[in-house]
This record gives structure tokens, C-alpha cells and sequence, in this order.
């Protein structure tokens, strides 16, 4: 797929939405986010994207992918570090999610998300970047890697879902409409428990509550209907697209940070409790992950969980730029 004539030429610089206008810090700020309009699938959307420049250019570009639960803006911090130490770095919100189109009618897939990323990345004369990816975004990026190897300078995989084939491990399906009906129900309750529980073991502060808060404003907003098709579709598409088989046919150095308290798992509640005590083993899953990929590292951040970039800042800063060793001026 390539943008049309007249939508390859529709990138423009717009006012941040609310998902992007908050990524702010007291010294640091992103800078407005931007919109890249291109065809897929016989209609033409938008993805809005942030792009950072580098301060003192090293020569390398970051691509950071968000999670499912997550907008962009999450990835300040780690934006903030990379461009101190001369990095270009473009943050994209993948269609369905945020500040971008939510479309009714799109078939979603990891291929489909890769190929509009690379589309973007392309547009913006970017032949090779560093891949950072989290939750979800691991599974986008570890799909993006084995279609675009060539475009891909290194690979950082932070907390990824994906290390384990649920639906193989006896996880039922869950139909899109059923997804949808949860969906629908979501509210900033239902959020900040969730997240509470499942990412930072109970404990809750202001940061964590900023980005619960911004995915309830989402949900309950003029586009929250929109966003939970969408969420339930993408589920769907999580579920039944694994990526843990395809580990050995990776061909980028790739290295992955791994939380060591996350236990996160898709479907948990739905399983049987047989089944269900045996998924989201991070450290286990995280082993097999790197002996399985070839030539990866692995970092592993001992009493952290599924965001290790928002629960310890400064302890993923300098696991990231571990990883990212071997780039020029990575720190």
C-alpha cells in the first residue's frame, strides 16, 4: 500500500487533541502533533503522529509504538531521554486508537497497522529506525520487524503481550460483539481498578491516575462508541494474530526489558483457573522470548511490572539506553 497522489501530499500540522496536548513536563514538551492522510482499504484516514527532532543529531530515529490501553503521550519521558542524547523520535497513535480515525469499517490486522506505520515513516524520508515498543506495540513491532527488516536498525521490546499463544493455551474466543459490550461498559472506575490491580500491584499515584484518566475521557467522549468498536476489534485481532511463533525468523538485534512482576495476560478472566494460573509468567516468558530470538538480550528490571517506563523512570531510562548500546551517542 502506498498513500494516494492527493492524500501522500495531506500532511499537516494540526492542534494537539486532548490525548496529545497533555504530554507536557515542567522543562519538556512535545511538540504539536501532526496528521498523515493516506488510503487504506478503499477510504482515506488519518494517523496523527508526533515528531520530535533531535537536539544535537546523533543520526538516529526512535519509533516508539503505544499499547492498547495507552495513548501516545505516555511515551514522554522516554521521548524526553532520547532526544537529550541527539535522537529523532516520531511517537505514531495507530488508527483506532486516540487522536486518530476510528474508522467503523477496517479490517485490523498487525500487517495492516506495520504497513500504514511504514507508509508514515516513509513520508517522512525515514529508510531505518530504532523500534521501541511496548504492550501491544510489541506485537506491532515485532510483526513491523519481519516485514520491514531492512527498515529496522535495532528493536526494543518493553513488557511486550505476545510472548505466549493464548488461544493455543486454552483461553476461549471471545466474539468482537461480546468485546464491544465490555467496551462499552468501560468507565474511569472500572479503568483505575483495572489498572491498579494489574500494572502497579495495588498502589496508585498521580502519574498512573493521568493516564487512566485520559483512556475514561476517550471512552465516555464524542468518539466513545467509536472507540470501543474499536478496542473490541483490536482485541480480537490481539487474540487471534500471535507472534511468539515467528520469534526465530527475526532478523534485527533486538533486546528485551522485562518488568519482572508483570503478569499480564489476554483472556485470564475468561479461562479456566486451570489455564489461567499458568499465563502471564513474564520472567519465564521472557527467557523463552530471548533464547528464542535470535542473538536478542535480555534486561530484566526485578519489582517492576507491565510499565516499567511510567512505575520507575530512571530504571528503564538506563535499561533503554543498555539496550540501545551500540548506537552512536546512545548514551
Amino acid at each position: 500500500m502506498r498513500p494516494s497522489l492527493f492524500a501522500a501530499a495531506a500532511l499537516a500540522v494540526l492542534p494537539a487533541t486532548a490525548a496529545l496536548a497533555q504530554v507536557t513536563g515542567a522543562a519538556f514538551a512535545l511538540p504539536e502533533a501532526k496528521t498523515f492522510r493516506f488510503e487504506s482499504q478503499q477510504q482515506t484516514l488519518s494517523m496523527q503522529y508526533v515528531d520530535l527532532p533531535a537536539e544535537r543529531p546523533n543520526g538516529h530515529t526512535a519509533v516508539l509504538l503505544h499499547g492498547k490501553n495507552f495513548c501516545s503521550g505516555y511515551w514522554r519521558g522516554t521521548a524526553r531521554v532520547l532526544h537529550e542524547r541527539g535522537w529523532r523520535v516520531v511517537i505514531p497513535e495507530q488508527i483506532g486508537f486516540c487522536g486518530s480515525d476510528m474508522p467503523r469499517r477496517y479490517q485490523y490486522s498487525f500487517h495492516q497497522l506495520a504497513e500504514n506505520t511504514r507508509d508514515l515513516l516513509e513520508q517522512l524520508d525515514l529508510a531505518r529506525t530504532t523500534v521501541i515498543a511496548h504492550s501491544m506495540g510489541g506485537m506491532l513491532g515485532t510483526r513491523y520487524a519481519l516485514m520491514y527488516p531492512g527498515a529496522v536498525e535495532r528493536l526494543v521490546l518493553v513488557n511486550p503481550i505476545g510472548l505466549e499463544d493464548w488461544k493455543a493455551k486454552g483461553v476461549p474466543y471471545v466474539d468482537i460483539d461480546a468485546q464491544y459490550a465490555r467496551e462499552r461498559a468501560m468507565d474511569a472506575e472500572r479503568i483505575e481498578a483495572y489498572q491498579k490491580q494489574s500494572y502497579y500491584d495495588g498502589r496508585w499515584n498521580a502519574d498512573y491516575a493521568r493516564w487512566a484518566r485520559e483512556l475514561a475521557r476517550i471512552y465516555q467522549g464524542p468518539r466513545g462508541d467509536r472507540f470501543a468498536w474499536s478496542m473490541a476489534r483490536t482485541s480480537d485481532m490481539v487474540y487471534t494474530q500471535p507472534v511468539v511463533h515467528e520469534f526465530p525468523r527475526l532478523q534485527v538485534p533486538t533486546a528485551l526489558i522485562i518488568g519482572q512482576r508483570d503478569r499480564t495476560a489476554i483472556g485470564r478472566d475468561a479461562a479456566p483457573p486451570a489455564v489461567a494460573q499458568t499465563l502471564g509468567d513474564y520472567p519465564a516468558l521472557g527467557r523463552a522470548a530471548a533464547g528464542a530470538i535470535p542473538g536478542a538480550t535480555l534486561i530484566e528490571l526485578d519489582g517492576l511490572g507491565h510499565l516499567p517506563h511510567i512505575e520507575a523512570p530512571e530504571r528503564f531510562e538506563a535499561a533503554l539506553l543498555e539496550a540501545l548500546d551500540g548506537d552512536a551517542d546512545a548514551g
